[in-house]
């Protein structure tokens, strides 16, 4: 059981730091120099991102909660 954990934790960070590392490569997307955007494409970029998002977390939080069913009334 442990080697399942320390498989988790160590992909899950290598993942995590990359998700972040891109996501902060959007803010370079924010020099009106080089880029051009409204609030429309912001909205749309984020949009997907907030559902992917979301959709991991629910998908990880029901597989973690698989074994805490009990029968309710």
């Amino acid at each position: 059981m442990e080697n399942k954990r320390s498989n988790f934790k160590r992909i899950s960070e290598n993942r995590v730091s990359k998700i972040v590392s891109s996501i902060n490569q959007l803010g370079n997307l924010s020099n009106a120099s080089y880029y051009e955007y409204d609030d429309d494409d912001i909205a749309k970029m984020f949009s997907l991102i907030e559902k992917e998002t979301k959709k991991v977390k629910e998908y990880l939080l029901k597989k973690n909660n698989k074994n805490n069913k009990r029968f309710e009334l």
